[in-house]
């Protein structure tokens, strides 16, 4: 097999997910929005890491253990949808310009992805639609959390990067924030809807 053909509905795939509203890159635009870019920079890290642990973690079995136990999976949805609506409406008061923002931390970005409903639809579609056209497990293992882990430091900068356009754009309004924060939870709701 050609490969461009191997990699590139992989990669296709992947942008096309990472970059796409979810509940993840909601809570980077607000964060973007209330601290800028550098003091986002260590959510950003977590949320990271936090996928890319996620993707390993499924491509060593963690799949195969909740397919055989849906209602772990179903428990699991539900309090990661709970979760980030913590993180979110946590954030109905921004805090005063310039003041880190505890919830927008290394720890709480870890725990979005691994409790993201489109996190985990996108890294099972991956594992099970393209992973098989690679030969060996090794690079199975590597070639898509790895892809994934790319494609989620660009858009997170991205993502990033827009909540600081809107926060000048707007400047600081708490309208704005409040906005932003009823788009993450309706972004939720609909992740937990799919």
């Amino acid at each position: 097999m050609d490969l461009i053909d191997q990699y590139l509905p992989l990669w296709m795939f992947i942008i096309l997910m990472v970059s796409t509203p979810g509940p993840a890159n909601m809570l980077l635009m607000t964060a973007g929005a209330q601290q800028g870019l550098p003091r986002t920079l260590p959510f950003i890290a977590g949320l990271t890491a936090g996928k890319l642990a996620l993707n390993i973690a499924l491509g060593l079995g963690l799949m195969g253990l909740l397919q055989a136990n849906p209602t772990i999976a179903t428990v699991f949805v539900y309090c990661s949808a709970a979760y980030m609506a913590y993180l979110a409406l946590r954030n109905w008061t921004p805090p005063e310009p310039g003041s880190a923002n505890a919830s927008f931390t290394f720890l709480s970005g870890s725990i979005v992805h691994p409790l993201s409903p489109k996190t985990w639809m996108m890294a099972t579609l991956a594992i099970t639609q393209f992973a098989d056209s690679f030969e060996s497990a090794a690079e199975r293992l590597l070639v898509v959390p790895l892809s994934f882990l790319v494609a989620q430091v660009f858009f997170a900068v991205v993502w990033c990067g827009l909540g600081v356009m809107m926060s000048r754009a707007f400047e600081q309004s708490i309208l704005m924030h409040r906005a932003l924060i009823l788009l993450t939870l309706g972004v939720i709701v609909w992740a937990l809807l799919q």
